[in-house]
C-alpha cells in the first residue's frame, strides 16, 4: 500500500529517541562526558576528530570511556574531509590526532596518550608496560603490517596475492592461539588494555577485507569471532564502533589505496554492502535496539536542512523524497517519491556515517528505507564516493 509522506511536524511526532550524552552510554555527539562527576573534576580534554573514525582517536576514546575518567572532547576535522582547523593547529602544529591535554600539558601519539593517562588514573586493568602486553601490543603491530601488505599494495599475479593472503592469515593464526589460550574472550584473562589497542584496526580489517577480499575476518576464525561478540556486550565499545559501509569508504584515503581481488565472493560482499540488505553483515551481532529507528528519524530531523542543503537534488523535490523515505522507516507504509529524486536518495544513503551521525542498527535502517524509497524511482546511483578524499564529508556544512 502506497500513501502519502508525512510532514516534519508529523514525523518529528513519532520520534521519541533521547539520550543523555553527558552521562549515558557512549555516543559520538557528545562534547562531555562525567559519568555522574562535576565539571569541575574535569582534568582531561580529548581532542578528536568530527567524523568518529580516526582509529588512535577510537583507541583513547574507549580507553577513557572503560575508564569513566571526566573528559571534554573538541572535535577537529581529518584532512582528508576537509581543512584543519586554525585553532588546532595553534595547540598541535602537526595536526595530528589524536591529542589530549592532561592538567594543562599537550599529549600526543596514542600509545603515548595511553601512558601518561594510565600514570594519573591507573591502568585498565593492565599497564601498557606490563611483561604480558607488550608482546600482544608487538603482534597487534604485526597484524597490522600484514593487513596492509595484503590490502593496499597491488598485486600483479594471483600468486603474489595468494601470498599476501598467507600471511596475513598465517598472523592471524597467532592471534587466535593467543585468544584460545586464555579463559576468558578477550586477549588476557579479562577485558583491559590489550583490547583496547587490538580494536581499532581488527574492527577496520574485519570491514575491508571482507569488501575488497572476500574474506571475513571474523566469521572465519572462531577465537576473534567470540573476541567480537564480547566486546559488543560493552556499551563503552557500541558507542564507538563504526560498520562496514563507513569503513571501506573512508579506508582508501587514508591508506593510500585499498586493492580488490578478482574473486566472485568479493563482488558479491560489495554489492551488499553497498546496495543492501545491510541487516545480517558481520560487522554486528548485539541484538537491534527497540528505538534503532527511532533514533534514525531523529537524526535526520535534526540535520535536515543541511542535509537537503547539501544534496544534489533541488531542494523541495528532495525535502519531499526524504519525507517519504523516513515515512517508509517509521511506518513501514511506502510512498511514491517524486520523479528523479533516485539519485539524491542513493546520495544520502552513500554518506550516512556510523557512529558519527547515529548508530550501526539506526544506520542499517535508513539506508534501507532510503533505497527501498529510490527503487520506487529508478536504479539510477548518487556521484561516486571519492577514493582520493573524503571532502563529499566536509563537516564545515554541518557547523
Amino acid at each position: 500500500m502506497k500513501t502519502s509522506p508525512l510532514s516534519w511536524s508529523e514525523l518529528e511526532n513519532l520520534t521519541n529517541f533521547n539520550r543523555d550524552n553527558t552521562n549515558g552510554q557512549t555516543n559520538s555527539q557528545a562534547c562531555l562526558r562525567l559519568f555522574g562527576h562535576q565539571e569541575s573534576d574535569i582534568r582531561v580534554t580529548l581532542y578528536r576528530d568530527n567524523h568518529a573514525w580516526c582509529p588512535y582517536c577510537q583507541k583513547v576514546w574507549l580507553w577513557l570511556e572503560e575508564k569513566q575518567i571526566p573528559y571534554r572532547i573538541k572535535k577537529v576535522t581529518m584532512f582528508c574531509y576537509g581543512e584543519k582547523e586554525r585553532w588546532y593547529k595553534r595547540i598541535v602544529p602537526s595536526g595530528m590526532l589524536p591529542a589530549l591535554e592532561l592538567d594543562g600539558r599537550i599529549i600526543t601519539e596514542s600509545d603515548d596518550i595511553l601512558m601518561a593517562l594510565e600514570g594519573t588514573f591507573g591502568p585498565l586493568n593492565h599497564s601498557m608496560k606490563d611483561a604480558n602486553v607488550t608482546p600482544l601490543r608487538q603482534l597487534e603491530r604485526l597484524l597490522f603490517r600484514a593487513w596492509c601488505t595484503w590490502l593496499c599494495y597491488p598485486t600483479w599475479s594471483r600468486q603474489q596475492e595468494q601470498r599476501n593472503q598467507e600471511q596475513f592469515v598465517k598472523v592471524v593464526t597467532m592471534v587466535e592461539k593467543v585468544l584460545k589460550d586464555t579463559p576468558s574472550p578477550y586477549f588476557l584473562e579479562e577485558f583491559g588494555t590489550v583490547d583496547v589497542i587490538f580494536t581499532p584496526y581488527v574492527e577496520r580489517m574485519n570491514a575491508s577485507l571482507y569488501y575488497y577480499k572476500g574474506y571475513s575476518l571474523r566469521e572465519e576464525n572462531e577465537g576473534l569471532g567470540a573476541w567480537f561478540e564480547a566486546m559488543e556486550t560493552r556499551p563503552t565499545y557500541q558507542g564507538t564502533q563504526s560498520d562496514f559501509h563507513t569503513h571501506v569508504h573512508d579506508l582508501p584515503p587514508q591508506m593510500g589505496g585499498c586493492y580488490a581481488n578478482s574473486e566472485q565472493q568479493t563482488k558479491i560482499n560489495q554489492m551488499r554492502v553497498d546496495n543492501g540488505p545491510w541487516i545480517g553483515l558481520p560487522d554486528v551481532s548485539y541484538p537491534e535496539p527497540e528505538k534503532s529507528r527511532q533514533e534514525a528519524l531523529q537524526r535526520v530531523i535534526k540535520h535536515r536542512q543541511n542535509i537537503i542543503r547539501v544534496n544534489p537534488a533541488e531542494d523541495n523535490l528532495f525535502d519531499e523524497a526524504l519525507r517519504c523515505a523516513l515515512t517508509n522507516l517509521i511506518t513501514g507504509e511506502t510512498c511514491q517519491p517524486p520523479k528523479g529524486s533516485d539519485v539524491g536518495l542513493r546520495y544520502l544513503r552513500d554518506r550516512i556515517n556510523v557512529p558519527r551521525d547515529m548508530s550501526i542498527y539506526a544506520a542499517k535502517r535508513l539506508r534501507e528505507a532510503l533505497e527501498t524509497t529510490a527503487n520506487l524511482v529508478g536504479d539510477r546511483q548518487g556521484s561516486p564516493i571519492p577514493i582520493k578524499h573524503r571532502r563529499d564529508q566536509d563537516p564545515v556544512n554541518f557547523l
